[in-house]
């Protein structure tokens, strides 16, 4: 079977990961918080004591029995839990101050099945923190290129934040490709590459892809999203070089 957007989610290499959440004296709030972000995904999550104090409201990454992550409820509530999506659109979070908690950043290839709003507050979040993320990581290299789909082009415009993000990355050399349904002028003020059309990968999918300048060292990302039932979205994040850029290539060559 050839290549397509969707073919990719078979090539998914996770192995089984949980978390588990270490001495929590947190409020129970904070565990429904967290327990809200993950319902219906691949992810269990559970609770264990631990001997060391420095384990204390700690969540692990747990594969194959041996811990590979760390993050802590603060940080987990900080930049995740407490965050809502309009933060972004304004602006409200600065592009240098997004982060994902280890343990989330150790979730990668691991497919995801979320809903926005209003059928979930949270869900969706995720994906959302992670689109940032990999727009940091590009402003940082300050080169290579970015790829990144809309759905509407218009929402550029209309998200303060999002305008704001592109701006920068644009103005750092990178090479941006923007890719939506609607009018290119809409961000014809913007020094990127706009691809339209009216196909299911411009209606449908979320993406956001970055590679470094090519024989650079530098983080290969990618999310990877498609809505294949109204507000309903699987998809996927992914630092593994080899399939980052051959999702960037079937983009480039074939949307």
């Amino acid at each position: 079977m050839g290549e397509s957007l969707r073919s990719f989610f078979d090539e998914l290499e996770a192995p089984s990961r949980h978390l588990v959440v270490l001495n929590r004296s947190s409020p129970d709030p904070v565990r429904k918080l967290l327990d809200s972000l993950l319902d219906g995904q691949p992810v269990a999550i559970s609770a264990a004591a631990s001997e060391s104090a420095s384990d204390d409201d700690v969540v692990a990454l747990v594969e194959d029995g041996s811990i590979v992550a760390r993050s802590t409820l603060d940080e987990l509530l900080e930049s995740v839990l407490l965050i809502n999506s309009d933060l972004y659109k304004t602006g409200a979070i600065e592009l240098d101050d997004v982060a994902l908690p280890d343990v989330l950043t150790g979730l990668d290839e691991v497919p995801f099945r979320v809903r926005g709003y209003p059928a979930s507050n949270k869900e969706k979040l995720l994906l959302i923190v992670v689109s940032r993320v990999i727009e940091r990581i590009a402003v940082e290299h300050g080169g290579g290129t970015l790829r990144a789909s809309f759905q509407r082009l218009s929402r550029i415009h209309d998200e303060r934040g999002t305008r704001s993000v592109y701006e920068r990355i644009a103005g750092t050399g990178v090479d941006v490709h923007l890719y939506g349904v609607g009018d290119a002028g809409s961000v014809s003020a913007l020094p990127v590459t706009v691809h339209t059309g009216t196909s299911y990968p411009y209606r449908r999918s979320w993406f956001v892809v970055f590679t470094p300048p090519e024989g650079a060292d530098g983080d290969h990302v990618a999310l990877l999203a498609l809505e294949d039932e109204p507000n309903v979205w699987d998809g996927f994040w992914t630092f593994r070089p080899e399939l980052v850029t051959r999702i960037e290539r079937y983009i480039a060559e074939e949307i």
